[in-house]
């Protein structure tokens, strides 16, 4: 079984133990308070692991405890996953950061983008420019998400039942045809709208590789790293390492509430958060980007296509807060950029929480996360199994209490 281990201690790294202990009582405190049922965080710096802690349940009510080989839903940070894939496809000549969405997926020849009006009295006009490849990786492509309750455009997701992003019962394909029959809430380029665009990028995926998009990531990324838990189910002889899904109630509490449907294989493969994993595989493919694009003598990617991929992208250097849309105007995305579906740090000094310039890496729902900061050779992966109310409130002490233990 491959499983996630302690590889040194943390002082041969630079890492301080007692303020690793720190970051263990820190998040204990959580779980003793009820408000994760459990979680397991590894840091591992020059790619071996130098601090490994599981703690709590991943089935509260079954008395089932964390363990390194507990598998998680890890939702949009299928993100990062999908576009490794689009590099994949576009290094071999098949794909093209600057190709129209429309020469792959032909249902976006007619979108329209969003006018005026509200409801039944929306107007549209056609776009300046069409859509492009590069805007479905960096989320500046016009399209949203049915939550934000920000938008007209957003309402209009909702009458479409994309509350959860898939029309009920819809595969991939049939899902993109919804997508594409509704406005942009923008013309593409023009602003940066966290969305469905990693669903629409997996869908070009399919096409242009000719694979879906399970058989594609298995035989391109998960087979050839080594990373024997990660797909989009999980099968019979693994169910009982699944974690349970909680949601965060009202009083701060947890309950368990439904997840993926991940017995079986889904109808609707999700480019943009359907993935199941475990700490080892997220560990290896943390490595692929730390190391440029290689893994133990395999090279998936080229080392600048991977610089390219966690480069910000945002126009004239912006961050998310200045180049975002309504929803992401709030405080907590200063001094950071994006990237190829990875936030990128590029003014740590603006930061919520102590980050290492050019540090990279995204989250997931249920309150995962992981990023890979060069600066310091530092790998740092976070999972739960919890749905917050509101944002996520975690991370930002995650991260503090991750660069207090660095000590050189």
């Amino acid at each position: 079984m491959a499983l996630l281990r302690q590889e040194v201690e943390p002082d041969e790294v630079g890492l301080d133990p007692k303020a690793l202990d720190r970051l263990d009582q820190y998040f204990a405190h959580y779980v003793d308070e009820g408000r994760l049922p459990g979680f397991l965080v590894a840091v591992a710096r020059g790619g071996h692991v130098a601090h490994l802690t599981t703690h709590g349940r991943r089935d509260v009510a079954a008395g089932l405890p964390v363990e390194a080989d507990t598998l998680w839903r890890i939702y949009s940070m299928t993100k990062p996953v999908t576009a490794v894939a689009a590099l994949l496809l576009m290094e071999e000549g098949k794909l093209s950061l600057d190709d129209p969405v429309a020469a792959h997926l032909p249902v976006f020849a007619d979108v329209e983008v969003y006018d005026s009006g509200s409801g039944a009295d929306v107007k549209t006009r056609p776009p300046a420019g069409p859509m492009l490849i590069r805007h479905l990786l960096t989320h500046t492509s016009g399209l949203t998400f049915a939550f934000y309750h920000s938008h007209p455009v957003d309402a209009l997701y909702r009458e479409a039942n994309l509350e959860s992003s898939v029309p009920p019962g819809a595969n991939l394909a049939e899902t993109i045809d919804v997508y594409a029959s509704l406005p942009l809430q923008f013309e593409p380029g023009t602003q940066w709208n966290y969305s469905v665009a990693s669903n629409v990028l997996g869908r070009v995926v399919e096409v242009v590789s000719g694979q879906s998009l399970d058989e594609f990531y298995q035989e391109r990324i998960f087979g050839p790293l080594g990373m024997p838990d990660a797909g989009f189910q999980v099968p019979a002889e693994k169910a009982g390492r699944l974690s349970e899904l909680y949601g965060e109630t009202e009083g701060g509490g947890i309950e368990p509430i439904p997840g993926l449907p991940l017995h079986g294989r889904p109808r609707f493969l999700s480019g943009s958060g359907g993935m199941v994993t475990g700490a080892y595989d997220m560990h290896r493919f943390m490595e692929l980007l730390r190391r440029r694009g290689e893994l133990d003598g395999v090279r998936l990617l080229a080392p600048k296509t991977v610089d390219l991929m966690t480069s910000n992208h945002l126009p004239g250097g912006a961050d998310l807060r200045s180049f975002g849309a309504p929803p992401h105007k709030e405080p907590g995305n200063e001094g950071v950029g994006f990237g190829f579906n990875v936030s990128v740090v590029i003014d740590p000094a603006r930061t919520l929480a102590p980050s290492g310039l050019g540090t990279f890496g995204w989250s997931g729902v249920a309150t995962t996360t992981f990023w890979v900061d060069p600066s310091r050779d530092l790998t740092v992966q976070f999972m739960t199994q919890v749905r917050p109310r509101t944002s996520h409130t975690m991370f930002p002490d995650l991260k503090r209490l991750v660069h207090e233990a660095v000590t050189d």
